[in-house]
């Protein structure tokens, strides 16, 4: 009875612990991504941050938000509901840099007729990234996607350009880091909480 009690004490309080755990903060490179944000209203969980390096240069540490935690890379991409990447920049980028680093995993991820279709979004974007210009270390940079608001862009906290509709294009966004020819295979990995 005894042994029963002290290995029921010892799960519960690894539950505990795991639990306490999970509500932490993620940290990576000095950048701090809480467990959950808030989107349209909603709660999304942190599912996971990774380290996007650049010829071995230290370029910024991304995090993804959804609904549900998951490891599928696909079932992420394909999800309709409301989902958030934040890169926290560790570097300075030219607006250039950071175009030309977006078409690039959109071209790798995706067909020419695919990225065709998808032209006024794919300017749309890249008219945002040049108004915004250079993204500097430290910035916080978020692309926020809610089925009624279309895909936003932040940084620090302050809209830039307008909303770009379609769920297909944020999956397209999302195939940069997530696809089968991502922007870097251990980025891909810490944002999938693998």
């Amino acid at each position: 009875m005894t042994k029963w009690l002290s290995s029921m004490m010892l799960t519960a309080g690894l539950l505990v612990a795991a639990q306490v755990q999970a509500q932490q903060p993620v940290e990576m490179e000095g950048q701090k991504f809480e467990p959950t944000a808030a989107l349209a209203g909603q709660t999304l969980n942190l599912n996971g941050v990774g380290l996007r390096k650049k010829l071995f240069i230290k370029v910024y540490v991304a995090g993804l938000y959804t609904q549900q935690k998951s490891t599928n890379a696909a079932a992420l991409i394909n999800d309709k509901g409301p989902r958030r990447v934040t890169l926290r920049m560790l570097r300075d980028v030219d607006a250039e840099s950071f175009i030309d680093s977006f078409n690039e995993g959109l071209k790798n991820n995706h067909t020419e007729a695919q990225l065709n279709a998808m032209k006024q979004q794919v300017d749309a974007l890249t008219a945002t990234l040049k108004a915004i210009g250079e993204a500097k270390k430290g910035d916080a940079i978020n692309f926020d996607y809610t089925p009624d608001g279309g895909t936003r862009i932040s940084v620090n906290g302050q809209p830039k350009g307008s909303a770009i509709a379609g769920a297909d294009f944020f999956a397209a966004v999302l195939r940069i880091w997530l696809g089968e020819k991502p922007a870097d295979e251990s980025l891909k990995k810490g944002m999938l909480g693998a």
